[in-house]
Parts: C-alpha cells; sequence; structure tokens
C-alpha cells in the first residue's frame, strides 16, 4: 500500500489502482511526478503540452480509464498530473479517470471500450472526439491545455 491506494489484479482490466482509504469530491487522491520527458506519445504518456508527453513516476501509469471516471487532472505546481475526486470513492473502489482528461488525442488503445461503465461512449477517445455535454461534465478536473488547444483549434476552423 502507498499513498492510501494499491495496485491490484482486476478480471477485465489486468492491473488496476484501488482506494485503501474514503475520499470526498475534491479530495487529491494520487499526486503526480514527472519521471521522464518523451519526444512522442505513448500509451502510458501524459500530455503536458500541444507536443510535449511524458511519463509519470509511481502507480499513475496503472490507472484505468473509466467513461465514468471518479477522477480527473489538477496539474500540480510541477507541471504533473495530479487526480482528485471527482466524486465520493470508498475503500476498495477503483480509482478511474477519463483518458481523454490529460491527451488531446489517444490512439492506443482498443476500438472497444473495457470500462463496464454504464455510459460507456463504446471507445477510448482523446478530448478533441469528446462530445461537448462530456466536456462540460469534466469542468475543472480536465489538464488546462486542452482547453487552449480547444480554444486554438476552433479559431483555426472559422
Amino acid at each position: 500500500m502507498k499513498d492510501n491506494v494499491e495496485l491490484r489484479s482486476t478480471v477485465e482490466k489486468g492491473e488496476g489502482i484501488f482506494a485503501t482509504k474514503a475520499f470526498k469530491r475534491g479530495d487529491t487522491v494520487m499526486v503526480g511526478v514527472i519521471e521522464k520527458t518523451l519526444d512522442k506519445n505513448h500509451s502510458h504518456a501524459s500530455q503536458v503540452g500541444e507536443h510535449k508527453y511524458v511519463f509519470h513516476a509511481g502507480l499513475i501509469s496503472k490507472v484505468n480509464h473509466s467513461c465514468n471516471p471518479d477522477c480527473g487532472i489538477k496539474l500540480n505546481s510541477t507541471g504533473a498530473h495530479n487526480f482528485v475526486a471527482m466524486r465520493s470513492i470508498s475503500i476498495g473502489e477503483e480509482i478511474t479517470f477519463d483518458y481523454a482528461m490529460r491527451n488531446y488525442g489517444v490512439d492506443y488503445f482498443p476500438t472497444k471500450c473495457m470500462c463496464g461503465a454504464e455510459k460507456c461512449r463504446g471507445h477510448i477517445t482523446g478530448w478533441k472526439s469528446l462530445p461537448d455535454s462530456r466536456k462540460i461534465a469534466y469542468k475543472g478536473f480536465v489538464a488546462p491545455y486542452l482547453l487552449a488547444l480547444d480554444e486554438e483549434h476552433s479559431l483555426v476552423e472559422a
């Protein structure tokens, strides 16, 4: 156990991160630490700028995607991603986030999403392909550069 979460095996998704304490909305669940800067995107990379990607140290890369996540992203003072509870999380509950909360485009996952959420989108997408209703629901829980990229791309298209 580390930092109130632990790595466990899951039947459906291989490994996942699970809460070992209860969290309430707004609590920081995991603190991000950048381990390495990358030259290009990768399936376990976090986007931290339009063309900048990093690996986070520790267990953050083991947090699974969900189309109905319990955590969102907040940047910390180092530019890394903290995972913050979007709702109450119970002991033993899997920690999840939507991969679209950190990456503008996602090209590395199977065509069929395996999150099991009741309102699953059917496939994992990046922020640019996320429905507007979902973008609104995630307000305050996404990496801010995604909003800037949306604005920049909408100006180009106009």
